[in-house]
This record gives structure tokens, C-alpha cells and sequence, in this order.
């Protein structure tokens, strides 16, 4: 049985794929995808099953994924099943459809928010100062 595994990340969160045969079932974290919710989140996840085509439909996709906010997990998410796929399926034009689409679908994007400054609440900003 062929199986191949990928990961994301974005911010802190962390997502790992895996694709084996199977009948086109996608959970995300014992979640079936159809059930994930909010809606925006579960069609921007689904993006890279849509752009394989019939890949998506004949392997089975579990998706484990933790850290960050919502977002940050349907980006990691969506990474890890753009790069498992393309893993398992070794196919050098599905790369390059993820690749001309939308860039993060197989780069992942690696800002942070910047880190509050000591004696500060803010990471850019600084305290106004008094003269008088």
C-alpha cells in the first residue's frame, strides 16, 4: 500500500498529512472535511483537493494539526495536503499547477509577528514621553 506524508506550518501552528488509497475521505483531525467549519476555512483547505482532480478522489487524506489559531491551521492544513499529494502522486505538473495557482500551496510562509519589546506593550510603537 503507497502512502505519503507532508507537513505544513504557518505561525505556530503545525499540520501532518497523510495520504494512503482509499475512497476520497479527507478528516482533519478526526473531522470529516464536509463538517469542518467555518465554511471559508473548509473551501480555502479544499483548494488543493479541487486543483489535483482525480488524485484527490481515490486516496484517503487524515490530517493532524495543532497550534495557532483557526487560520493559521487551515493554512498548515492546506499545505501539508498540497505537499503530500504531490509526494504520492510524483507528478512534476501537479507541482507546477500548485505552483503557478498559488505559491503557498507547496512554499510555506514563515512571518511571525514580531515579539513585544521589554518594558513594553508593543512590538513597534514606543511610550510617549513627558517632558513636564
Amino acid at each position: 500500500m503507497k502512502v505519503a506524508n507532508g507537513s505544513g506550518k504557518r505561525k505556530r501552528a503545525v499540520a501532518r498529512a497523510t495520504v494512503r488509497e482509499g475512497k476520497g475521505v479527507v478528516r482533519i483531525n478526526s473531522i470529516l472535511l464536509s463538517n469542518y467549519n467555518p465554511k471559508l476555512l473548509r473551501m480555502r483547505i479544499s483548494e488543493p483537493l479541487i486543483l489535483a482532480g482525480d488524485i484527490s478522489k481515490k486516496v484517503d487524506i487524515n490530517v493532524n494539526v495543532y497550534g495557532g489559531g483557526i487560520s493559521s491551521q487551515s493554512e498548515a492544513s492546506r499545505l501539508a495536503i498540497a505537499r503530500a499529494l504531490v509526494d504520492y502522486s510524483k507528478d512534476k505538473s501537479l507541482r507546477e499547477k500548485y505552483l503557478s495557482y498559488d505559491r503557498h500551496l507547496i512554499v510555506a510562509d514563515i512571518r511571525h509577528t514580531e515579539a513585544s519589546k521589554p518594558n513594553d506593550s508593543k512590538p513597534r510603537a514606543k511610550r510617549q514621553k513627558s517632558y513636564r
